[in-house]
């Protein structure tokens, strides 16, 4: 990846719905070979999709969670099934498995601290394998959504 590949992820990450042609006059490149590079960058997944970022208070979603996740027990087919209901509940906007304890974070979204405890009851406390969820509440977002170092002008 050369400097002109990562420019096109930087202008990408601020403005994913551009035109190929506006995309290339915003690098400097031509239609073609800036089409061409656009290509392999999302053939190796480097660029893994494209999508609307979407304020979740603006659809209700006005109350965050960070739950960690320990493990009773670390075994593959326990973890492959903890993982796999994991990314059944559509509450969970992001896993992340962790080195040392807890084993897991999940940040979840719901609508309110009543929809959050029947999550953590219904769904939460009955994913295989678990011994103990701790939630703490977010306060407030600091950084969001930000630009991956590396990809930015």
């Amino acid at each position: 990846m050369d400097a002109i590949d990562r420019n096109i992820l930087a202008v990408l990450q601020e403005d994913g719905r551009l035109t190929v042609t506006e995309l290339a006059a915003r690098v400097g490149l031509s239609v073609s070979p800036c089409h061409r590079r656009l290509r392999e960058l999302e053939r190796t997944k480097t660029i893994r999709g494209y999508r609307a970022v979407i304020d979740p208070e603006a659809v209700g979603l006005t109350f965050q969670a960070l739950v960690f996740v320990t493990m009773r027990q670390e075994d593959r087919e326990t973890l492959l099934g903890f993982e796999a209901a994991v990314a059944e509940i559509p509450q969970v906007v992001q896993a992340q498995r962790l080195f040392g304890d807890p084993d897991y974070l999940l940040r979840v979204l719901t609508a309110d601290l009543g929809a959050y405890q029947r999550l953590e009851d219904d769904r939460l406390a009955a994913l295989p394998g678990i011994q103990r969820l701790t939630s703490t509440l977010v306060m407030k977002q600091v950084v969001d959504d930000r630009p991956l170092p590396g990809a930015s002008r």
